[in-house]
């Protein structure tokens, strides 16, 4: 028995997994209707941020694992200090909760991100930009940020001025624009005995810095291929990461950069649950109960993933009847979060097709026309 701390989407699939290999898992969540709570037979009912909530999770499991990162380290530490096993280990975690840590870390490895500054908290109408930076920047929240929240684009001194006079508890960062050709994601696991298995890597597609869509395997050459892989090597073995990890590039003139990392199960990799022999949560479920971890090797020529996001309340059709719409469209799996309430932009579902084209060109034009019937019954939010 495992214990998760988060009771959202990524539990309740760490669950699904959890059960095709005769694991239970044990969550805490804020709220039985969250959609791990749904799916499990026993709940921890705390907050997740609560760590009184942890130490009654840790009564009832043998390990516990994270569904977000948004975890205090601090007031953890001390449960891993009286026996509480943690996979990723909270040591491992430490830099990757902030934007900040994770940057000063790629830094200090030599793996090449977007040029970054930190802003000061001190309220001020200024700060030195390097020279050969423009307009826009990215703005992004040192923690916390999610599906587009904790980010703002600057496209002017005016706004960057506004911005920085701002009253904020909170630390960000400035970063400097990226022209990119194509948004890159891997997910990568480690095993406690340091052996690195990924998943293919693939291209995703953002509305509004938003995930929309994702294809699997990317069409890139062997020698970005072979980068993307070592970075994700080098990052695990340098952290002595145990568990799921997920890490975000552009790749364009600039080269090959990390975007961003999350130390966690990841929306990039939703496909590999329909299209690999082992998914992104069945590496994390062996990982943290102990059975011995699969290569996940691709099943399939491709796959398409495509976001159901939350449609605004007036919307023409239904959500029962949009439903039922996908589930009619041949080869499409439907995953249903079963969240109790539809927001404009809340993540709510998502779907896989599995692609039958050989080539990389053939493949994006069948990703491509597969995803214009979907959006045609439940477009972007």
């Amino acid at each position: 028995m495992i214990g998760v701390v988060g009771g959202g989407q990524l539990a309740m699939l760490l669950i699904e997994a959890g059960k095709k290999r005769n694991v239970d898992v044990v969550v805490q969540t804020a709220a039985k209707t969250d959609p791990a709570a749904k799916k499990t037979n026993q709940i921890i009912l705390h907050d997740p941020t609560n760590p009184e909530g942890t130490k009654l999770l840790a009564e009832k499991t043998r390990l516990i694992t994270f569904e977000n990162e948004w975890v205090d380290i601090s007031s953890l530490l001390s449960l891993e200090n009286n026996g509480v096993s943690f996979v990723p280990r909270l040591q491992s975690i430490r830099p990757l909760i902030n934007k900040i840590t994770q940057r000063e870390l790629l830094n200090s490895l030599d793996i090449p991100c977007p040029d970054w500054l930190a802003i000061p908290l001190k309220k001020s109408s200024e700060i030195d930009l390097p020279a050969d930076w423009g307009f826009p920047l990215m703005a992004k929240a040192a923690k916390g940020g999610y599906d587009g929240k904790g980010t703002k684009i600057i496209k002017n001194l005016k706004q960057l001025q506004e911005f920085l006079l701002v009253e904020r508890e909170e630390q960000w960062m400035l970063e400097k624009w990226i022209s990119f050709d194509k948004e890159l994601s891997i997910v990568s696991s480690r095993d406690s005995k340091g052996i690195v298995r990924s998943l293919p890597i693939v291209e995703t597609y953002q509305s509004k810095q938003v995930c929309d869509w994702v294809l699997a395997p990317a069409d890139i050459k062997h020698d970005v291929e072979l980068m993307v892989r070592n970075i994700a090597a080098s990052l695990l073995a340098e952290l002595e990461y145990v568990g799921v990890i997920a890490i975000e590039f552009f790749y364009g003139s600039e080269g090959l950069l990390v975007n961003e990392i999350a130390p966690r199960t990841h929306n990039s990799g939703h496909f590999s649950i329909d299209a690999c022999s082992s998914s992104q949560f069945d590496q994390q479920i062996c990982i943290a109960s102990g059975i011995n971890v699969p290569m996940p090797e691709m099943l399939v020529n491709g796959a398409l993933m495509a976001n159901l996001l939350g449609l605004q309340s007036n919307y023409a059709t239904s959500l029962t009847q949009r439903l039922d719409d996908l589930r009619g469209i041949p080869g499409l799996n439907v995953h249903w979060y079963e969240k109790e309430e539809e927001k404009k932009g809340r993540k709510l579902g998502h779907v896989t097709y599995l692609l039958k084209n050989k080539d990389a060109l053939s493949r994006k034009k069948e990703a491509l026309d597969v995803l214009q019937t979907i959006r045609s019954i439940w477009p972007t939010s």
